[in-house]
């Protein structure tokens, strides 16, 4: 299979695997990527799992037509890629091996007989290799997810080389949506290891990609900024999806009972997903992607052995270890004496981060009663509030207790130019009166959203909650609107005056009708009356002081003499900073940047 002119796949599909690394279910087998690129120097890219040496070689010695091999790069060396390094140096004795220092090491103790004398070619991150026509640039990858791996940027036909990065479950004869089975993969696999991806993928955000080779699942060529994106999410902890899992064990049939009757109040109130997995029976690496997948959770099991039910254990054991955080927990419990579930299973979260807990848990006492009954209801209304909330039909749109929200906090004002939807991040909004509901909203006039407010006399005021990242205030207060789409590839959900609000990230939204404008100067300050205020959850407003002690990237400016911006962190090295500077990254000018202490 040709990959571009000069690129060939040389890699196999093993359908005889039914448990890849001894625990993940795959249906649809396992594809062992390799690749050859042909130049004046030729280059292998990593062999294959062991039991495939055969087709691989001949597979390989199909696509070089009577060549040889000048390199082989070995870019991690986990035996499903690695196995066959041995036996190649055995059909081509002359071919040097590329690796760095940690993969030498590993190398010597997979292999104890081969002899590297003369024929190691050891690269340093950010080294490069000549073939002739193409480049090769090695990017280093520790824990993503070996300390050893590396990446390889290919700069002539602007190819990279991932490694495990990209991959997924599945034989590449097999057709499948890519999505599912990669997400499965990414969070079994790599999904301890989110921050170490993050800053790969901020190196990859460097270069210019326009292919994906990965050693698992297909090579990607179009489309690329939709893996990409999948990738921030995963290895950020973000919500993927909107819904609810339910997860449970049951020995007798009345933890299970609850769940049947949560999972239908859940799915009569609107909720817009609802996953139920019995742990007992179900993949456990698939309940696990769930998790991951959507933003609330329902933990449901019995007490056992003054403990939890050991597959309950299990999986929680699966989140934690691969840093789940930021979601919503419920907790089901059941007991006929001494319930521990519920203490057990919240003690088991201790370490991890931004978890909020639901207000109404379930307690049961062998088999459920009316009180349960009544509990599981507000248990669905709770996990249920914000989907309410968003909906035309079903939404109380006069809630103003909306208003309590405001505070010295951080939001995001949306407003429409007749073409397109705008936003951008404020901090002063003001409750000036109570009858009527007025509010005062001041923005900066070199602001595009300024001019498009004061044109339309309308605006949605998104009071940001805890939960909300860095890429909000990165989409809505980085870049102007009068050349950027701020939405696109966003969820958009409309209010009655027929502008956006947030569908996440948000604890409460106010439609404004401006009935006075005040000049400031640098400001305008629009005086509005509220049209519509709806509360999405009970989550605390985002504060300034919150966003810069908890969300805010800390500043990379160890080692570094200059000058760092406050807004976003961007670093300027140098003695003296220019008077008109302008952040790159946030556009904020000298103003916002401090010297490094």
């Amino acid at each position: 299979m040709k990959i571009t002119n000069d690129i060939l796949y040389v890699g196999v599909n093993d359908h005889d695997v039914d448990l890849f690394e001894g625990q993940y279910v795959v249906p649809s087998g396992m594809a062992y990527n390799s690749y050859v690129i042909m130049d004046e120097k030729i280059a292998v890219m990593d062999t294959v799992d062991a039991r495939f040496t055969h087709e691989w070689l001949d597979n390989l010695e199909k696509a070089l037509n009577g060549a040889k091999p000048d390199y082989l790069v070995v870019q991690h060396m986990e035996p499903d890629h690695a196995a066959n390094i041995y036996n190649f140096s055995k059909v081509y004795p002359d071919t040097k091996i590329v690796a760095n220092a940690k993969t030498f090491v590993m190398m010597q103790n997979f292999f104890r007989d081969l002899d590297l004398e003369g024929k190691k070619v050891e690269v340093e991150n950010g080294g490069s290799l000549s073939l002739g026509k193409h480049v090769l640039n090695f990017v280093f990858a520790p824990m993503v997810h070996w300390p050893e791996v590396m990446v390889t940027y290919d700069s002539t036909d602007k190819v990279l080389f991932s490694a495990d990065g990209f991959g997924k479950f599945g034989a590449l004869d097999v057709k499948e949506d890519w999505e599912d089975e990669s997400r499965r993969y990414f969070i079994g696999i790599v999904g301890k290891y989110g921050a170490q991806v993050q800053r790969l993928l901020k190196a990859a955000a460097t270069l210019d990609i326009q292919i994906i080779c990965p050693l698992h699942g297909p090579v990607l060529t179009e489309n690329l900024g939709y893996y990409l994106d999948k990738y921030n999410t995963w290895s950020s902890y973000a919500v993927e999806k909107e819904g609810v899992v339910i997860a449970y064990t049951s020995v007798y049939g009345h933890t299970k009972k609850a769940v049947d009757v949560l999972a239908n109040k859940l799915k009569e109130k609107g909720c817009p997903k609802v996953i139920v997995h019995d742990l007992a029976r179900c993949d456990m690496s698939q309940a696990v992607a769930d998790a991951f997948c959507y933003g609330k959770l329902v933990l449901a099991t019995t007490t056992y052995n003054a403990d939890i039910y050991p597959f309950m254990k299990t999986f929680i054991e699966h989140l934690t270890e691969r840093n789940f955080q930021n979601r919503t927990i419920g907790l089901i419990e059941n007991g006929s004496w001494a319930p521990l579930a519920g203490k057990i299973m919240r003690e088991m979260f201790e370490k991890s981060k931004k978890i909020s807990w639901l207000n109404n848990n379930i307690k049961i006492m062998s088999s459920l009663s009316g009180e349960n009954m009544e509990q599981l209801e507000a248990m669905a209304d709770e996990l249920c509030k914000e989907y309410v909330a968003q909906s035309p039909e079903k939404a109380n749109k006069n809630d103003m207790t909306a208003l309590f929200k405001i505070g010295y906090g951080l939001y995001v004002v949306t407003s429409n130019d007749g073409t397109k939807d705008n936003g951008l991040i404020v901090n002063t909004v003001t409750q000036l009166t109570d009858n009527p509901n007025r509010i005062a909203v001041n923005i900066n006039k070199a602001n595009y959203s300024h001019h498009v407010i004061k044109n339309t006399g309308v605006m949605n005021v998104n009071c940001l909650s805890v939960d909300a990242p860095f890429e909000i205030f990165q989409r809505f207060g980085f870049q102007s609107g009068r050349t950027a789409d701020k939405f696109a590839g966003m969820e958009t959900l409309r209010s009655d005056n027929g502008l956006v609000f947030l569908p996440k990230y948000i604890n409460a939204f106010m439609s404004l009708k401006v009935e006075q404008y005040v000049d400031l100067d640098t400001h305008g300050m629009f005086i509005c009356t509220v049209t519509e205020a709806r509360v999405m959850n009970d989550r605390e407003t985002m504060t300034y002081n919150y966003y810069h002690s908890n969300v805010k990237p800390k500043p990379q400016t160890e080692g570094k003499k200059g000058f760092v911006c406050k807004v976003c962190g961007w670093v300027y090295e140098g003695d003296t900073l220019p008077d008109d500077i302008v952040c790159p990254l946030c556009k904020h000018g000298a103003a916002d940047f401090e010297p490094i202490e």
